[in-house]
């Protein structure tokens, strides 16, 4: 019991299964400890304590009648604070927001509900899920080192994933925000195919680089996480038409047919050493477990990542229309630039942005005729301190390495995995990324799940 915050999702469902431990227990033990740390972390928006003690009553009494929903039921999890919640404060990070009561669940809490989890609570996260928390908020804490960059925009998520303050999370990615926190903290993180998870019910940022994933501390829980909220929604219009399948049964496969991509070049020039070494012990780790390593040529994601920031601009615009400029003095200074930006592009411009886009999507759907998932890192460099994040305003070279890593999978909507792969010389964890094809989630977290098989990095948790 006193080691239950730091299981897998997957382990504490079995446990629950089992009768070993009630829905009531983990609940409460959840709570008790997200009420001993997180005034510290401060990676919860809002906690829930009533309602979540009120559903996990309900699960309890559901499995004891062998009303057994599947593997979620009676698991404690959170979701980042776009997800409109019904009648809980959902405020996407924004102090013009903070008062606002949705009517209606997301369609991916809805569906985490329907699969008897418990919602511990709203997790924090940037303004508007931009790269900068509004004035009025204080930052989550990295459980790792206070000192030390918690990710952007999903903080709140990787944070309490790591500290043991929930079992598994929703959250987005637009331009990174998925992968950056998940390196940060040292969990586990995917950000699926465009449209494969509903964004119906959640704040926009930019509508067609937005991405709903879940965040956890295996890829097992993923699968699981994946399972329950994927899927065709009447309600969303974007969301894929293709079937769901069990992802947890596809991971059941060895890898031995898996073909893995690597640019050497693109791997190592400009990448630091700490992130380097990973890299290479993965590809040790891949290789023993019998993937072919496959030498690949990736596009040039300059152009690419320069065009994001336009894209992301004018669609942040549209998605704020209703209140900006309108209520500009309520907005934190860096997303108020962002939204001026997005108002100054021209529509020459922003059509010559989205042919480039689609030719670039095209170049990196052709480099998959080879291969079946590509190695990367996350970023090219050790973690940042908040030190040297608090001077990236005035290195756009930093952004532009930042970036260039993860926002061409959000410009091409193709899925990506982040794996914690091990540590700095400082002890922070450093991550890397498999990405796949469009729909090619299966087979990511197929080789994700055997490369967790095969190591123990997403095991070590910080001393709290």
């Amino acid at each position: 019991m006193a080691d239950l915050h730091f299981l897998d999702l997957v382990t504490l469902a079995t446990l629950i299964r089992r009768r070993e431990i009630s829905p009531i227990e983990a609940t409460r033990l959840q709570l008790d400890r997200i009420a001993a740390l997180d005034g510290k972390l401060l990676s919860y928006a809002a906690v829930t304590t009533e309602r979540a003690m009120a559903e996990a009553r309900v699960a309890e009494a559901e499995i004891a009648a062998d009303r057994m929903r599947g593997p979620l039921h009676g698991i404690p999890v959170a979701v980042k604070d776009l997800f409109w919640t019904k009648d809980v404060p959902t405020a996407a990070g924004m102090s013009i927001h903070k008062s606002f009561r949705p009517a209606e669940d997301a369609t991916v809490v809805r569906r985490l509900r329907e699969a008897g989890a418990v919602l511990l609570g709203k997790l924090q996260m940037t303004e508007g899920a931009y790269s900068d928390h509004h004035p009025d908020i204080t930052p989550p804490r990295n459980p790792w080192n206070a000192g030390y960059w918690p990710g952007i925009s999903s903080s709140g998520p990787g944070a309490a994933l790591a500290a043991g303050l929930c079992f598994g999370a929703l959250a987005s990615d637009t331009g990174g925000s998925i992968r950056w926190p998940s390196a940060a903290n040292g969990v586990t993180g995917l950000k699926p195919t465009w449209g494969r998870i509903s964004r119906h019910g959640v704040f926009e940022l930019a509508t067609s680089l937005d991405h709903v994933g879940p965040m956890a501390r295996s890829v097992a829980d993923i699968a699981v996480l994946l399972t329950a909220v994927a899927g065709a929604d009447a309600a969303d219009p974007t969301a894929l038409q293709d079937p769901v399948p069990d992802f947890a049964a596809g991971t059941a496969q060895d890898i031995h047919d898996l073909r893995i991509g690597i640019d050497r070049n693109w791997n190592r020039v400009d990448v630091e050493a700490p992130v380097r070494s990973v890299l290479a012990e993965t590809e040790r780790v891949l290789q023993g477990l019998g993937a072919r390593l496959v030498d690949v040529n990736v596009p040039d994601v300059t152009q690419a990542v320069a065009d994001w920031a336009p894209i992301c601009a004018v669609e942040a615009a549209v998605a704020h229309k209703a209140t900006f400029p309108a209520h500009r003095a309520e907005y934190g200074p860096v997303l108020a630039s962002v939204l001026e930006a997005g108002h100054v592009v021209s529509g020459v411009f922003y059509q010559e942005l989205l042919l480039r886009r689609m030719a670039f999507r095209g170049r990196m759907r052709a480099l998959f005729n080879g291969i079946d998932l590509l190695l990367a890192p996350v970023h090219p460099f050790a973690p940042l301190s908040l030190e040297t994040v608090g001077t990236m305003g005035l290195q756009p070279r930093l952004i532009a390495r930042l970036q260039a890593y993860t926002a061409p999978f959000d410009m091409t909507g193709q899925p990506a995995l982040t794996l914690p792969g091990g540590f700095s010389t400082d002890g922070l964890p450093i991550a890397f990324q498999l990405v796949a094809p469009e729909l090619g989630e299966t087979t990511l977290l197929r080789a994700g799940v055997a490369f967790q098989q095969a190591t123990d990095w997403h095991r070590r948790h910080p001393k709290l």
